[in-house]
């Protein structure tokens, strides 16, 4: 691929590049390029973080980019996942794991750093986010506290604010060109980016994809990014999400009761798996439908199954059972590994086990 095919390659999965002149110029001036996403190992992993992670990964590192997950359990533990054990906090790193490996992220490419022993080999880091916290205001920082998926609130731990100047410090230390993130990490990472040429640090590029609407639809009210993420997939929300071990039977029972409204794009989290996963994996897909009903429709594109729903062609009902069938066949390698591999067997009914806690 030449620079323009590979901007074009991320911008299939990007919602923003901040900025994309920097980013045409790293593909052009650098070469060994470096992309990070850190994780908090907590409870069951979902589509959003499982399949749609391993195909916006993949999209990187077939540009020839190095990516770094940073399996932040130092940051599960300040963020009092698992009441901060970070024995169990391990485990679940573990898991996340595995489950990527089963559902084929090219490893050619990919590492995968742990937090604690990060730090603990490179106590320099520490100073980096002593320097940063005295070139950030307290309310600059605290608004940064949607990373943690909480509120601003004077009753939240002090670790809110410790937790965005860690979450900066990283990409600096990562070595990471590209801080590749969802749009819910925005405001840490222009936090970065502001900051960090007052220390002689090199701001990254930003690349934040899309988050997956949670299946269950409620309008709050809110706007822009905000309204996204209040209306993203979430494991805290096990009814609005389909998780990578779930069933066939789970699957087809979470998408029977997902919001789909007749002929609407807008907030329709079917249509939404179809385009960012289904048509990601599939070139075309099969409509199931009887005789009575038109027969079987076979579709060739998300934009033409697009088209085809909002021309109320397609009934969601009809649309819900291809989408599951289509996510159903994508989850099948992940749910035979941890059941035929004794390690992620173990892990995932070690995973189950624990109380998950806020």
């Amino acid at each position: 691929m030449d620079v323009e095919d590979k901007i074009d390659l991320i911008k299939s999965f990007a919602e923003e590049i901040i900025k994309e002149d920097e980013l045409r110029e790293l593909f052009k001036t650098k070469k060994k390029i470096v992309a990070y996403d850190g994780f908090e190992p907590s409870g069951q992993i979902h589509i959003a973080q499982g399949l749609m992670r391993t195909i916006t990964v993949n999209k990187l590192t077939s540009c020839g980019i190095h990516f770094k997950f940073w399996v932040a359990d130092w940051f599960a533990m300040l963020n009092n996942k698992y009441d901060g054990d970070l024995e169990k906090i391990r485990v679940v790193g573990e898991y996340f794991i595995e489950v990527w490996k089963a559902c084929g992220l090219d490893m050619k490419n990919v590492e995968f750093v742990w937090t604690s022993e990060f730090i603990n080999k490179h106590p320099e880091y520490w100073e980096t986010v002593l320097r940063l916290s005295s070139s950030a205001t307290c309310q600059r920082v605290l608004r940064c506290g949607q990373i943690m998926g909480r509120e601003d609130s004077v009753n939240n731990p002090a670790a809110q604010i410790l937790y965005p100047l860690m979450q900066a410090a990283d990409i600096h230390h990562l070595g990471a060109d590209i801080a590749q993130l969802g749009l819910d990490q925005r405001k840490v990472n222009m936090l970065a980016r502001d900051i960090f040429p007052k220390l002689g640090f090199k701001p990254p590029v930003a690349i934040h994809h899309h988050m997956l609407l949670g299946l269950q639809f409620k309008d709050t009210g809110l706007k822009g990014v905000d309204r996204k993420i209040e209306l993203k997939m979430s494991k805290s929300k096990p009814e609005t999400a389909i998780f990578m071990t779930d069933s066939k039977e789970q699957i087809f029972d979470k998408f029977k009761k997902a919001y789909c409204p007749e002929g609407v794009e807008e907030d329709n989290p079917v249509l939404e798996y179809a385009r960012y996963i289904v048509f990601e994996k599939f070139d075309n897909i099969v409509i199931e439908r009887p005789e009575k009903f038109g027969g079987n429709l076979e579709v060739g594109s998300y934009d033409e199954l697009r088209k085809l729903y909002v021309g109320k062609k397609i009934h969601p009902l009809d649309l819900k059972n291809t989408v599951a069938r289509y996510i159903d066949k994508l989850l099948v390698p992940v749910r035979e590994h941890f059941v035929k591999d004794k390690k992620a067997k173990a892990l995932r009914e070690k995973v189950l086990g624990f109380a998950v806690t806020r």
